[in-house]
């Protein structure tokens, strides 16, 4: 998740996430993202088992900046919001706050 464009960087794991993104983009659970205003999906990996996940995600937190920022780039250049792509939605992204 991200605020913006090279902006904050949140990194999580989760077993479902429509509703975590869902969540993320409607300020409903506290924290860091919702705190730093990460409301947009710039980057997802699907797991085939929570360990997984939760190894990667660790690892992913350790990385400095640049490197998350080229990971996201790797796939997403613009910075685009994935959640329409998650849930076949469309329109806009969330309202920056």
């Amino acid at each position: 998740m991200a605020s913006r464009r090279n902006g904050t960087i949140y990194t999580g794991v989760t077993s479902d996430l429509v509703r975590r993104v869902y969540e993320h983009r409607n300020s409903l659970t506290p924290g860091f993202a919702t705190k730093y205003g990460c409301r947009l999906l710039v980057y997802y990996e699907c797991h085939d088992s929570i360990r997984d996940a939760i190894t990667r995600e660790r690892q992913i937190k350790k990385w400095e900046r640049v490197w998350k920022i080229r990971l996201i780039e790797g796939i997403n250049p613009q910075w685009e919001d994935l959640y329409s792509l998650i849930t076949g939605e469309t329109g806009s992204p969330p309202p920056r706050g």
